[in-house]
């Protein structure tokens, strides 16, 4: 049976994906983001074509967007820079926290089964009322204590998934909570390597991160873009010590270049080019091989962001 990996303009070969960054967030656009969070009101699409096409000129071939349904995403800017730059983008649906939404919206508001529709229908019909499809799912927690509201919320992923097969991206808040999403996981009967933890890499315990990757979890390593002028980048080392252990086939990277401070295109810096363009350079000097790079930025993505089919038949056969 075929990999396949949903992108806003359609399904794709996994082989397809090629240089993929895993944590993006290339429009958020509320009016929530542009009152309290100026600093990542990203609402432009053309703004966002030109970030990405730096991009794509490095040779970076995909980009998963993570903002979730009713946060900012916007179905119709993701598939217009996808066809005006020819980068392939996967789209996110499930929620963000709880800071992006009012109490009274109505996703806050559903019960677990209910909005695992709205997700459903994301990845198979279309967001927004588009024909543009998500990727994935997204959940998130905001500590080590998982909250009524996450629980929901990982709830209506695990039944989402279950239907669709799409994979999970999840939302570490300051890096911790890690195990608390993993014990979750489990209780839902949510298949580990499906998922992806995301911003771990704000906590630099090797042991912490050992215990997480050692539970067949998935990780994206995204704050290279904030560490750009160090010589010596904690999450350099970290993903050394990582690979050293043994878990390369788990480790993925992105940008989480949600600032218009880091686009390039925006007068900031590094850029969003520079995670393939100037982090690779540095791990080579951290001796990471091409080998070692192309496994994190290629074949892991392309594993991780399948659609599981089986999945798919076996609640058509329900």
């Amino acid at each position: 049976m075929p990999r396949i990996v949903r992108t806003v303009l359609g399904d794709i070969a996994s082989e397809q994906l090629g240089v993929t960054y895993m944590h993006e967030h290339l429009i958020i656009d509320s009016p929530i983001v542009s009152r309290d969070f100026p600093h990542i009101h990203l609402p432009s699409e053309s703004e966002a074509i030109a970030e990405v096409a730096l991009c794509k000129s490095h040779g970076v071939q995909t980009m998963v967007d993570c903002m979730p349904t009713g946060s900012g995403r916007s179905a119709i800017k993701l598939a217009g820079i996808s066809k005006a730059t020819g980068m392939n983008i996967v789209a996110t649906t499930g929620l963000h926290t709880e800071r992006y939404y009012l109490p009274t919206d109505e996703l806050e508001t559903m019960c677990a089964e209910d909005l695992a529709q709205v997700f459903v229908r994301d990845i198979q019909i279309g967001m927004e009322g588009t024909e543009y499809k998500a990727g994935q799912l997204k959940v998130v927690t905001s500590g080590d204590v998982i909250k009524d509201r996450d629980r929901k919320l990982f709830e209506a992923a695990a039944i989402a998934h279950q239907i669709t097969g799409a994979p999970i991206m999840s939302h570490c808040e300051h890096g911790i909570g890690a195990l608390e999403q993993i014990d979750l996981f489990h209780q839902l009967h949510v298949p580990i390597h499906k998922v992806t933890l995301s911003h771990t890499d704000k906590e630099n315990d090797f042991g912490y991160h050992k215990e997480i990757l050692s539970s067949g979890v998935n990780v994206e390593y995204d704050q290279s873009l904030r560490q750009s002028d160090l010589d010596v980048p904690p999450s350099a080392l970290l993903m050394k010590a990582m690979i050293d252990a043994g878990f390369i086939d788990q480790i993925m990277l992105g940008t989480d270049g949600a600032r218009r401070s880091l686009w390039s295109s925006l007068g900031g810096s590094p850029g969003l080019a520079w995670l393939y363009s100037g982090w690779s350079k540095k791990l080579i000097e951290f001796g990471f091989t091409q080998a070692q790079l192309d496994k994190v930025f290629i074949n892991n993505p392309a594993k991780t962001l399948t659609l599981d089919m089986q999945s798919t038949e076996t609640s058509r056969g329900n």
